[in-house]
């Protein structure tokens, strides 16, 4: 199959995806899109809501919809590395047997991620950025695809352990979920308070989903769009050549290549499942947001004078 008809064949099953999501998920359309955008990608994905917004039950539709292999973990401050790599145990024959722990799955969803110590985390994020886990001196590859689509409450903070910028950097989306609106709330509660049962019909296999990811690695681009996600991220940094008055007055770090990486990597995505052959400057702007908010540091003076990361990247849009 050419290049051009499989860019015609993913956004076609694209927009079946979206209608099987649609069945038990009502609204949240651009956290979806970022979602699966991730996945396309090969990313990974940070969630950060209130509770009962959905979150789990968003990535588990995802995961059934798309048909790959899923497990939940659920962070808790006594979850321990070989709770989510596996460990070795003797077996009846006195030799030693891996168990494979719950990261040796296609889709991953870690429940309340910063609820765990920073060991666990580490252990996670290894996993994550190698695709690959070491135990006792044995190296173990993790099957392919391997997403990890972790969720955070933004509002309980006692107890928990935040991620450090840099184990937040491996995350290629950080989404904020917002309340549904008064309608939405109305068709959530109707269908979730009746005894009707939805059935989600797997639209893609294993081999499929990495197919799909070679072909956006495969879409050619300008040198003018790279140039501008470039001069983008770097006007995130304060007192380089591109920064804004805005930037240098409340940012104390910016953003890292790792975005300038993402922001073309979605952007072919955005490009792909709307039908074009290349992105545009359009499609990197409509995928920056969710990639750049979690990586620029605001100062005390943003803080105090409550200038969000939102404002400060609409400016730089």
């Amino acid at each position: 199959m050419s290049d051009v008809k499989a860019i015609e064949e993913l956004g076609n099953k694209y927009r079946q995806l979206r209608a099987e999501i649609a069945k038990v998920i009502i609204g949240q359309n651009e956290t979806i899109d970022f979602v699966l955008y991730s996945i396309f990608a090969g990313g990974h994905s940070l969630l950060v809501g209130v509770p009962g917004l959905a979150k789990t039950l968003l990535i588990h539709t995802i995961a059934e919809a798309i048909g790959l292999d899923f497990k939940r973990i659920q962070f808790t401050p006594d979850l321990m590395p070989s709770d989510i790599l596996g460990s070795e145990i003797l077996d009846e024959n006195r030799k030693f047997k891996f168990i494979k722990g719950p990261i040796f799955s296609n889709i991953i969803l870690a429940d309340e991620i910063n609820r765990t110590p920073p060991k666990t985390q580490a252990a996670l994020l290894e996993a994550m950025q190698e695709r690959s886990v070491t135990i006792a001196g044995h190296h173990h590859t993790l099957d392919k695809p391997f997403f990890v689509l972790a969720t955070q409450n933004p509002i309980e903070q006692e107890g928990t352990y935040p991620l450090p910028e840099a184990q937040l950097d491996r995350f290629m989306f950080s989404i904020y979920l917002d309340y549904p609106t008064f309608e939405e709330e109305v068709k959530v509660v109707k269908n979730t308070t009746s005894e009707n049962s939805v059935k989600i019909e797997s639209l893609f296999t294993a081999d499929q989903i990495n197919k799909y990811q070679q072909l956006i690695r495969k879409i050619p681009v300008a040198d003018n769009v790279i140039e501008y996600a470039v001069k983008l991220v770097s006007r995130t940094r304060p007192n380089s050549q591109y920064a804004t008055d805005l930037v240098n007055n409340y940012i104390d770090w910016g953003a890292g290549p790792r975005a300038s990486q993402n922001l073309i990597l979605a952007a072919k995505v955005h490009a792909a499942i709307k039908g074009k052959f290349s992105p545009d400057i359009e499609d990197v702007q409509a995928v920056a947001f969710p990639i750049l908010n979690h990586r620029i540091v605001k100062n005390y003076k943003a803080e105090a004078e409550g200038v969000s990361e939102k404002e400060i990247i609409s400016s730089l849009l």
